[in-house]
């Protein structure tokens, strides 16, 4: 079973490998995720869909999404979608049995991880 920090570092590597990211409609460029969390605003929930749909090991992930607004108003996707299965599978089994354990949703545990990792990284020198 992955620790809290285990499943922290495996999230903020995945989100920091999809960068640089540009907004489609203004073309602003997200060289780094820190710079993203720094000009950018999120949107609701992170929506984790699998664990919602009660799918724990899925073979094809509908995934998880954070969604945050550029500053032209366009709407960003930081989503799980190309993580590895082996990499995803441990990071769900965690996510469902500390809702279990918290008595949190799926979707209040992962708002409480994207939290966590954004206050790490804007924690962080640049």
């Amino acid at each position: 079973m992955m620790t809290e920090a285990e499943v922290v570092t495996a999230m903020r590597n995945h989100l920091e490998g999809l960068f640089p990211l540009t907004c489609p409609l203004c073309q602003r460029e997200y060289p780094t995720f820190r710079e993203y969390l720094q000009n950018t605003e999120h949107q609701g929930d992170a929506i984790p869909y699998d664990a919602e749909l009660g799918n724990w090991q899925p073979l094809r992930p509908v995934g998880t999404v954070s969604l945050a607004n550029c500053r032209c108003g366009n709407t960003l996707t930081l989503s799980s979608n190309g993580m590895p299965l082996l990499q995803l599978w441990p990071l769900l089994n965690w996510g469902r049995v500390e809702s279990q354990n918290r008595n949190q949703t799926p979707r209040e545990l992962l708002n409480y991880l994207r939290e966590k990792i954004c206050d790490q990284v804007l924690a962080e020198a640049a």
